[in-house]
């Protein structure tokens, strides 16, 4: 089977423009955040400011544990929306409800970049973080 240049131009055009869409505008990968479970009763969701109670592993693309809050049965606590964790957990548990799971594929740029956290995380790491939502404390508004 011969191709034509036309047809190879073609085939090759529609996987760049396939890439170019996956990593975004930029040349940057963006973060994926899919739904494991869902809740039926959500009365509140997470929003910037909330204080978060997670369950979580976080996993390197290969598959290598370098964290999790399961083994101590120990939450994460901590502030959404603040700076206190990546930017990829800010910007990936907004708009959660208690008791709904999410997985998260954070890229290099809104987790740990170029510098990554060593020993457990190199430098320019996407992470694979498998999170749950165990509670929301909302501040009283002013």
């Amino acid at each position: 089977m011969r191709l034509s240049w036309v047809q190879v131009l073609t085939v090759l055009s529609i996987c760049l423009s396939a890439v170019a869409t996956a990593t975004g505008a930029e040349g940057k990968r963006k973060l994926q955040i899919g739904v494991k479970k869902r809740v039926d009763h959500c009365p509140i969701k997470s929003r910037k400011g909330d204080v978060l109670h997670m369950h979580y592993t976080g996993k390197l693309e290969d598959g290598t544990e370098f964290d999790s809050s399961l083994p101590q049965n120990q939450p994460f606590v901590f502030s959404l929306g603040t700076g206190q964790v990546i930017k990829g957990w800010d910007q990936g548990l907004l708009g959660m409800c208690e008791g709904e799971k999410r997985k998260l594929v954070i890229p290099p740029e809104l987790g740990y970049g170029d510098r990554g956290a060593p020993p457990k995380i190199p430098g320019g790491a996407t992470l694979v973080f498998e999170v749950e939502l165990l509670k929301i404390e909302r501040r009283a508004e002013l």
